[in-house]
């Protein structure tokens, strides 16, 4: 299980380290093959340059955290927080589904293995994440946590992040190389 020490970092070293590990939750389980990295400061498209209840939850939680919220009252969105040298979060984006994987079908209603968390609304449907997970540490518990892959080498691409408009020209959404199961493929 990867532990609290892991977010002591910056958004962007945490984004690109993510790459490749298992993020487990309760029955399903999948390896994570994109996420964006969003830092606190300075950052336009980050929740905490217009929120202030965001400010707050950086505050009053530590590294490792489940920043969930409801995007444009349509899906979840499953980020972690990152403190460290500089504060943030990183959106988990898509997954290679590895166990549960019936249990997501059902959850999402469809066969696709390639469409069933392969963006960020889709992940949270097919695990099941909602409003209830806002706040969850994610280094403590083995049925909600990220587990690493520490003898494997990921080959990592950094592209420009996708549907926002402010911030958009940083390359802070990480992908992992040749992946079927990114939302969207890198533009080289």
């Amino acid at each position: 299980m990867i532990r609290a020490a892991f977010f002591k970092r910056d958004p962007l070293t945490c984004g690109r380290e993510l790459i490749g590990t298992e993020l487990i939750w309760g029955e399903c389980s999948g390896t994570i093959v994109e996420v964006e990295a969003y830092a606190a400061t300075d950052d336009e498209a980050a929740h905490t340059f217009t929120r202030p209840s965001a400010r707050s939850f950086i505050e009053r939680n530590k590294g490792g955290a489940a920043y969930v919220y409801f995007n444009y009252g349509v899906h979840w969105m499953l980020n972690v927080l990152v403190k460290g040298d500089s504060n943030g979060f990183v959106l988990i984006r898509a997954l290679e589904p590895q166990q549960g994987i019936q249990l997501m079908k059902k959850r999402r209603g469809i066969d696709d293995l390639h469409q069933l968390c392969s963006g960020p609304g889709k992940l949270t449907q097919a695990f099941a994440i909602s409003g209830r997970d806002h706040e969850m540490d994610l280094c403590s518990d083995p049925r909600h946590c990220f587990k690493s892959n520490s003898r494997a080498r990921f080959n990592v691409v950094a592209d420009r992040r996708i549907g926002i408009t402010r911030s958009a020209h940083l390359p802070w959404r990480f992908t992992l190389d040749g992946s079927l199961f990114v939302s969207r493929a890198a533009k080289l």
